[in-house]
């Protein structure tokens, strides 16, 4: 029976290299999955899923209007998987729709992305998966200051200062965000 998965965690806890790894076992016993991204994502290149350590590899990008469930629909071979890389961008219509494909069309689904922003307010996307889905599993890094745990995301502006107020959605990777604990996250020692 398929279910829905939803892997969170900070930044730099490895969210997009497990997504190329699950790809790449599913993909070496040729079982095809299908790969989407946030069309918001363009850190690297808008339909891509990306690495820190230089893996990548092309994916279907969503945006707004996409409907997933039809996308799959009209695929040639029926996957079996897919795989969702930053959920944390995704709207709720995107979550029920990864919610029919489990349920109707018995493909599991595996969604990774960020659990809440740089102000510790959930994201639409996270908010939703956390509400749907069957498995919740989090991904773990250490705090970029210290040897705690990392739960939090702090982001920073272009000096270096932390940024506590503005946008949800600011795309950046380590030149704006590091993975923190609660304490350096309140308290950064910058």
């Amino acid at each position: 029976m398929a279910q829905l998965f939803f892997k969170y965690g900070a930044m730099n806890s490895g969210k997009s290299i497990e997504i190329l790894k699950v790809a790449h076992n599913y993909e070496e016993q040729n079982k095809p999955v299908l790969i989407f991204t946030s069309g918001l994502d363009d850190r690297d290149e808008i339909g891509y899923v990306s690495s820190r350590i230089g893996l990548r590899q092309k994916a279907l990008p969503i945006f707004e209007e996409t409907n997933l469930f039809e996308v799959v629909q009209t695929v040639d071979q029926k996957p079996y998987c897919i795989l969702v890389d930053e959920v944390q961008f995704l709207h709720k219509h995107h979550v029920l729709q990864l919610t029919k494909i489990v349920d109707e069309l018995n493909i599991p689904v595996m969604g990774f992305g960020l659990k809440n922003d740089f102000r510790n307010e959930l994201f639409e996307g996270s908010k939703y998966f956390l509400l749907y889905a069957d498995k919740i599993e989090e991904m773990k890094t250490i705090c970029w200051f210290c040897h705690r745990k990392a739960i939090m995301n702090l982001r920073v502006n272009e000096d270096g200062q932390p940024v506590y107020t503005g946008e949800q959605i600011h795309i950046g990777g380590n030149d704006a965000y590091y993975p923190v604990c609660r304490k350096c996250h309140a308290n950064p020692p910058l």
